[in-house]
């Protein structure tokens, strides 16, 4: 498969998929900014372009330079990776304008499950349990008013573009809707673009669960489910696969809803279904689709076997899906978490400098995901993500010691990481018992750092 591949991303991820491509015989072309021409993904990539200066608007972002940089390398095909430009769809569509490959699903299946609010109705569509919430897109203020009195409180103001956490707001009283409304808007707008917003029914104590699904635009499988309820903020910390709050019976269920789901769009790539689950009831709630690869995709490959970059390459490339649903199956249990160069005693502030000493742990069913290396500088430009810690072993509780024992022996010296919070989180006993939802961790952490207030 002598093909030419390009890199639109950065950091671990790049890192990640020029190894997947190298496998595969492509040639590797990394796109990168100025700030990241040192970069271990730099070092690895066959072949490296600069694109512009250190901010993303001018560099990760900008898709004529993006566009213009593959056809000048000879690009066949552009993959978005995560964040920056994976969700655009009209990045999507002028890649493929271009002659080149887009790797992921079609423009138009980006446009119809990247936004929320028309998610949500092809879920409806397809028999997919929703969130109860508004229908259609919010822009003016009268309609949200209306809105959200039929959806009654509390309640979750989201963008409708979004993810990553921005543009939402949990509502409790009708007093404060209208400046809640407008504040996500403002965000929405500017982390987006846009300012269309939609509204959910505001689940207290639910938890975060995801489907895997991979699809050749006919045939679609799920490579089941993720635990991603340990989140600080609505961003993750913290993952595990599979979930120990599903049991055998909803687990099918949720599964193949996803699946369902995705078959109802064609769906071509890999993508994941977020869903709101409340263990309470055994309710489950679909919430949104990401059109792309995940940050937390290690965790599902480690229990199923499934290398998940190589087979979105695959399918970008014409191959049809060789996985059969009866193929896949959940070995073992695996937990990722995520190290960012932020000081958790000192209200997650990012931290810059660069790395005197590093070591990773090793072993059986130990994996590193990572763009760092001795002497790498950090820089205040980008997500403050550095790398993802992941384990295997047999069963969840082994998982965890594991997790335990691989924390403790990884160091990283010159700046201050969120190494020492996981060590905590692994050792809890709600963690061990898995009595959490999405605002444990909340609770947890400002109860660990009381001493510092300004720590949430």
């Amino acid at each position: 498969m002598m093909k030419r591949l390009l890199i639109a991303n950065r950091g671990e991820i790049a890192v990640r998929i020029i190894r997947a491509a190298k496998e595969l015989g492509m040639t590797t072309i990394l796109a990168h900014s100025s700030a990241d021409k040192s970069s271990l993904a730099a070092m690895l990539a066959d072949e490296c372009v600069e694109i512009g200066p250190a901010a993303a608007a001018k560099s990760y972002l900008n898709v004529p330079v993006i566009l213009q940089a593959a056809l000048d390398v000879r690009a066949d095909a552009i993959h978005p990776g995560y964040g920056f430009l994976a969700e655009n769809a009209h990045f999507a569509r002028q890649v493929q304008a271009a002659g080149m490959i887009f790797v992921g699903p079609d423009a138009d299946t980006i446009d119809m499950m990247g936004d929320k609010a028309q998610a949500r109705a092809t879920a409806i569509a397809a028999g997919v349990p929703v969130v109860p919430g508004s229908e259609g897109v919010l822009t003016d203020m009268a309609t949200a008013l209306l809105a959200a009195q039929e959806v009654g409180f509390p309640l979750m103001i989201k963008a409708s573009a979004g993810g990553g956490g921005k543009g939402i707001r949990i509502v409790e009283d009708p007093e404060d809707f209208a400046k809640e409304f407008e504040a996500a808007q403002r965000e929405g707008l500017g982390a987006f673009g846009d300012n269309a917003m939609y509204l959910e029914r505001f689940i207290s104590q639910a938890r975060h669960i995801e489907v895997q699904v991979l699809g050749d635009g006919e045939s679609v499988v799920h490579l089941f489910d993720r635990e991603c309820s340990l989140q600080r903020r609505r961003q993750k910390i913290l993952e595990e696969a599979p979930s120990p709050a599903l049991d055998d019976a909803t687990r099918s269920k949720i599964c193949e809803s996803a699946v369902a789901l995705a078959q109802s769009v064609n769906y071509k790539g890999a993508g994941t279904m977020e869903y709101l689950f409340d263990d309470r009831s055994g309710e489950f709630f679909f919430i949104e689709m990401n059109t792309r690869i995940q940050v937390e995709h290690p965790i599902t490959e480690m229990i199923t076997g499934v290398d998940l970059i190589r087979e979105m390459l695959l399918i970008a490339f014409g191959d049809q899906l060789k996985l059969k649903q009866e193929d896949i199956h959940i070995k073992g249990a695996a937990i990722e978490c995520r190290i960012n160069a932020e000081d958790p005693a000192n209200n997650f502030q990012p931290n810059i400098g660069t790395i005197q000493k590093l070591t990773w742990a090793t072993g059986p069913g130990v994996r590193i995901d990572s763009m760092l290396y001795e002497g790498y500088g950090v820089s205040p430009f980008y997500d403050s993500m550095l790398a993802k810690v992941i384990v295997w072993d047999n069963t969840r509780a082994d998982a965890l010691k594991r997790m335990k024992r691989v924390l403790a022996e990884c160091e990283i010296e010159g700046l201050k990481t969120t190494l020492p919070l996981h060590q905590m989180l692994v050792d809890d006993a709600d963690v061990h018992a898995s009595q959490f939802h999405t605002n444990w961790l909340e609770h947890w952490l400002h109860h660990q750092y009381s001493a510092s207030p300004s720590s949430l």
